[in-house]
């Protein structure tokens, strides 16, 4: 029996972090492939425009 409880007290979530809400995993995937393309368009701005003007 004790067993079974040592398996279950690992798994759980320590008692300070239990209580931030913590996002779901999709929108932080979304944010940092919107933040590497804007970082992208920023550094590369120049090359951006010089495409368009012909």
């Amino acid at each position: 029996m004790s067993e079974k409880k040592t398996d279950l007290q690992e798994n759980k979530t320590p008692s300070k972090m239990a209580r931030i809400a913590w996002p779901k995993s999709i929108y932080g995937v979304i944010a940092a492939i919107i933040i590497i393309v804007f970082g992208n368009i920023i550094y590369y701005k120049d090359f951006l425009l010089s495409l368009f003007r012909n």
